[in-house]
């Protein structure tokens, strides 16, 4: 076997306390007309999906000199107090070997870790695909190491598809069994031959094994739609897409912006690749050549009378906010071992302990303080006052390890790619996804599509504003953990301006604010110059200020962001021109989106993730998107990661459905075989009628099952035997007739009887068989 040269799945990455947190899907809005300030600004749009630039960006070196202040890693952290349980050893249940095959399991192990799978057992999907035939044991340890070896295989080089064949070569011909159980998983699952390489898209035009499946209807063409549909095609099924905008990305909005000689992609929407470590946006990176820029580190505070902050106040501040999160954390693994229903605002805790504890008495470091609050809220979009204490990290076990990362030129340069070739109708908003035993009808802008099962992937900002209804209702289950989860807010201003005038050396810097209400209004500044192609400042809005930012002129939020911006530079010598064009975002005014992306509210629990996750209709309706998936929700990569899991699940579902199909036809046709035989020897036969009456009684009146045999040319020499069920009077009656037709008239007007199939007998023609078969064994 040879180690993977994946850098993207570095072990040392992989293990590595990274302290950052999850990265949000951020939604998109509909347009609003430009305002005129100087520079055109205006509300994000979704009138039109704007080309972004393929230009490369010049600079996208990841470690460039760092300046003076010390570096703060500030990016959306969440993961500040959650106990992470160590890794087992990777050498349990292993058999002695030699130190460099050894190494190279290991190394194995690690990458299947950052994808997200457990050390040394089986997922849940794995056990539910029975890919062993007994749980624990050696045949389990064996099946883990060559699942691992087949994935990291893959991963040293998506360009290419992994066949089976090239999965089996360095493994002994005597795990083959192994191999195919690993190999089908992992290619069903979504872990392996995925992605925008031309070979793997290639490759996934046509069902990977031959077979046709079921029509499937998809609600929604943002990430998870749109992956799920790509998997679902290879898999065999027909697939179309239904999508209320006249573009495809959902909450993944890439804006180009220009002016002046100046042009930049802006990410309005999803942004940051948050942990590059076994995130499959990686993948699509590599696939598509695309350089990753690394976010680095550092983010300089500003007063808001544009000082600097002091270093060692910062210091003292950010340690004692940790450690008020600390505390808030062993109070809450009390209250839940005692009173296990107990949940109270993490806000409301925080301030108690801040309180106590006299935390952050003096203006500045106050204002600090609150400057990290307004960043907790923005990696939930949501205010403290709404974030459960219980379980608001309940992620942070699962987030994937490595940097954090900038695509150049913008993620719509994945939704494009995704999206090509894909049978999409843009301005089709669903009203409705009716489902039964027939298989889903969606009704859309006036027309209903039919399939066999549907994918809803709306976020749940849509399902909780009902803007879809169900017939049959949801499940209680799903409708009250729809309502129990939350669905934040975070709007941006991206600004274009003539050129860099805060410098090149840093991604993020920071602003504080004296009012705590407005604590997070353009808190944060992301620099996009690395990236965007040019240069691109992006001022977040987050917690309170967020929601009353959708209520401000776009104008006057501009004029704010401004007078800000100089208050910092202006004093340095440094001067703020005006932008040449801005645009704010209203998600929350997004009739496809009414907010950001998901969070864990009072009173809610991962566990809602799992059931929004779970299908309805037995197997008609399913649903994707970021608010389904527990371990990665509010990010891009959980969106994507959702979308294949329902794909495996549909074809779990359609496989499910067949093999019961299959044993319909089977009983059937040994139905039929069992007619054949009982009509050998019939109690009458007259032309090409026969009759069977019941032994059981000498009744004319009694029960008789007649058969018609038809025969000719356009049979091709074969026959068709339709049946009816008639009385032996009936039957003796027909004998007597001159002809075939006569009978037919008389069976059809005088009888009233109709002909069917073998399967199509009534239940007391088949409880006649069953006598008759009793009392003359075929």
């Amino acid at each position: 076997m040879e180690p993977p040269q994946d850098t993207s799945d570095n072990p040392n990455d992989v293990l590595s306390d990274d302290d950052s947190s999850l990265e949000n899907t951020n939604p998109d809005d509909q347009e609003i007309p430009s305002t005129t300030l100087d520079p055109p600004i205006s509300d994000t749009q979704d009138e039109s999906s704007d080309p972004v630039p393929d230009e490369q960006p010049q600079n996208t070196n990841s470690n460039p000199a760092e300046p003076g202040p010390p570096a703060r890693k500030r990016r959306r952290r969440k993961r500040f107090f959650t106990e992470l349980i160590a890794n087992p050893s990777f050498s349990k249940n292993r058999r002695p070997r030699i130190s460099g095959l050894a190494r190279e399991m290991d190394t194995e192990a690690l990458i299947a870790i950052s994808v997200g799978f457990p050390v040394d057992s089986l997922t849940e999907e794995e056990i539910e695909a029975n890919v062993v035939s007994r749980i624990g044991g050696q045949e389990q340890a064996n099946y883990i190491v060559v699942r691992n070896h087949i994935l990291a295989r893959w991963r040293s080089n998506v360009s290419v598809w992994l066949t089976r064949e090239h999965a089996l070569e360095s493994i002994r011909a005597e795990h083959k069994n192994l191999v195919n159980a690993a190999y089908n998983f992992l290619l069903e699952h979504g872990y392996i031959n995925f992605g925008l390489a031309p070979a793997v898209k290639e490759a996934k035009l046509k069902s990977f094994d031959g077979v046709e499946r079921a029509n499937v209807v998809i609600v929604g063409a943002g990430l998870s739609g749109l992956v799920a549909a790509r998997q679902l095609v290879s898999m065999g099924f027909k697939v179309v897409i239904l999508e209320g905008r006249t573009r495809p990305g959902g909450r993944v909005k890439t804006r180009k912006m220009r002016g002046d000689g100046v042009v930049a992609a802006a990410d309005l929407g999803g942004s940051v690749l948050t942990g590059i470590n076994g995130n499959p946006l990686g993948v699509l990176a590599r696939q598509m050549g695309l350089p990753l820029h690394k976010v680095r580190d550092i983010c300089p505070l500003y007063l808001p009378d544009g000082k600097a902050v002091d270093a060692d106040v910062d210091s003292r501040i950010e340690v004692s906010f940790n450690k008020l999160l600390d505390r808030v954390c062993k109070l809450r693994h009390s209250m839940i071992e005692e009173v296990k229903s107990v949940d109270v605002p993490l806000g409301t805790a925080l301030e108690a302990f801040r309180s106590v504890y006299k935390v952050a008495e003096d203006s500045e470091e106050s204002m600090l303080l609150n400057w990290h609050l307004a960043n907790l809220e923005y990696a939930n979009a949501s205010l403290m006052a709404n974030l459960s204490m219980a379980y608001w990290d309940q992620d942070d076990p699962y987030e994937m390890g490595g940097d954090h990362c900038f695509i150049p030129g913008g993620n719509e340069r994945f939704v494009r790619a995704l999206a090509e070739d894909l049978p999409i109708f843009y301005g089709r908003t669903v009203q409705s996804i009716r489902y039964g035993i027939d298989g889903v009808r969606v009704y859309a802008g006036g027309q209903e599509f039919c399939g066999d099962m549907a994918l809803c992937t709306v976020p749940l900002g849509v399902l909780k504003k009902g803007s879809i209804e169900f017939v049959p209702e949801l499940p209680q289950r799903k409708k009250d953990a729809i309502q129990r989860l939350g669905f934040g807010l975070l709007n941006k201003v991206a600004m274009l301006f003539p050129y860099n005038f805060w410098g090149g050396e840093i991604d993020t810097f920071g602003h504080l604010t004296e009012d705590p209400s407005m604590r997070g209004e353009f808190f944060l500044f992301y620099s996009y110059s690395s990236v965007s192609g040019g240069p691109l400042l992006v001022a977040l809005v987050a917690g309170d200020a967020a929601i009353k930012f959708e209520l401000m002129s776009p104008v006057e939020s501009v004029k704010r962001v401004l007078n800000i911006l100089r208050g910092i530079f202006h004093p340095k010598g440094i001067v703020v021109p005006d932008p040449v064009q801005a645009v704010c975002t209203r998600w929350g005014k997004d009739r496809f989106t009414y907010g950001s992306y998901s969070h864990v509210a009072i009173g809610s629990s991962g566990d809602d993730y799992d059931i929004l996750a779970e299908s309805v209709g037995d197997g008609r309706v399913f649903f994707a998107g970021e608010a389904t998936n527990k371990q990665y929700p509010a990010t891009m990569h959980g969106a994507f990661l959702s979308g294949m899991r329902e794909a495996a699940n549909m074809l779990r579902v359609a496989r499910r459905r067949s093999l019961v199909l299959s044993d319909k036809v089977n009983d059937d046709l040994e139905k039929c075989d069992t007619l054949d035989k009982l009509f050998e020897n019939p109690d009458l036969t007259f032309g090409s009628f026969s009759a069977l009456f019941d032994p059981h009684s000498n009744d004319v009146g009694s029960h008789a099952l007649i058969r018609v045999k038809f025969q000719g040319d356009k049979l091709n020499s074969s026959h068709l035997c339709l049946y009816g069920l008639i009385t032996k009077k009936q039957a003796i009656q027909l004998s007597e007739m001159n002809g075939d037709g006569n009978r037919m008239n008389s069976l059809h007007r005088d009888f009233g009887v109709k002909l069917v199939g073998g399967k199509g007998l009534s239940d007391v023609a088949e409880l006649l068989i069953s006598g008759i078969k009793a009392a003359k064994p075929t």
